[in-house]
This record gives structure tokens, C-alpha cells and sequence, in this order.
């Protein structure tokens, strides 16, 4: 991927990882020219808190403290990860998950 295109996807990349409502928001950025990395990024923040929600699902079952902030924790880590790769312009899935991101939603 070329510098250029990094730049112009760069700042709705950002955006994407912004909570659900930025998702949303960078897919509407990103309709018309689709760029290649501002559409990865989306995958990977889309999927992220798509998970998030799923999870918490579960974890909200649990009455234990030690279970909740393992949980925020986790996703603490995978959302730092994505949302600083955006921010340096690099094209790294998140870990664990991230390949999972591209293939379920390659139509972002």
C-alpha cells in the first residue's frame, strides 16, 4: 500500500475505532472512494466491538470483579493496539482476532 493512500484513509481509520458510533461514522467516510487501509481498519474496529458486545454478553452472567476487569482488560489491550496502528500508519491485524476481522467482513 502506497504512502498516499495510508494518508487519505488515515484519519477515518482513526475514527473507526472511536466506539460504534465512529465505526458507523468512518463507514460513511469511506463509502465512495473505498480506501484500502481506512477499510481495513474498519474490519478490525467493527469486529471489535462486535466481540466486545458478545462477550460482555457472557461476562455479564458472572458476579465477579476479578472476571469484569480481566474482560475490560483484555479489550482494553486489543483496542489500544488497533487505534495505535492507525494512528502510525501501519497495517497490522490486531492480535489473536484480527485475521478472523478481515475475512468475516472483507465486504467493509
Amino acid at each position: 500500500m502506497n504512502p498516499q493512500t495510508i494518508e487519505e484513509g488515515r484519519q477515518a481509520a482513526i475514527i473507526a475505532y472511536i466506539t460504534l458510533i465512529g465505526s458507523f461514522a468512518a463507514i460513511y467516510m469511506n463509502a465512495e472512494k473505498k480506501n484500502p487501509y481506512t477499510s481495513f481498519h474498519l474490519r478490525q474496529a467493527i469486529g471489535l466491538n462486535i466481540l466486545f458486545f458478545a462477550i460482555a454478553f457472557i461476562v455479564s452472567y458472572f458476579d465477579s470483579w476479578m472476571i469484569s476487569s480481566a474482560f475490560y482488560v483484555f479489550f482494553a489491550v486489543l483496542w489500544f493496539f488497533g487505534l495505535s496502528n492507525a494512528f502510525q500508519c501501519e497495517h497490522e491485524p490486531i492480535p489473536l482476532v484480527g485475521d478472523y476481522f478481515q475475512k468475516w467482513f472483507k465486504s467493509l
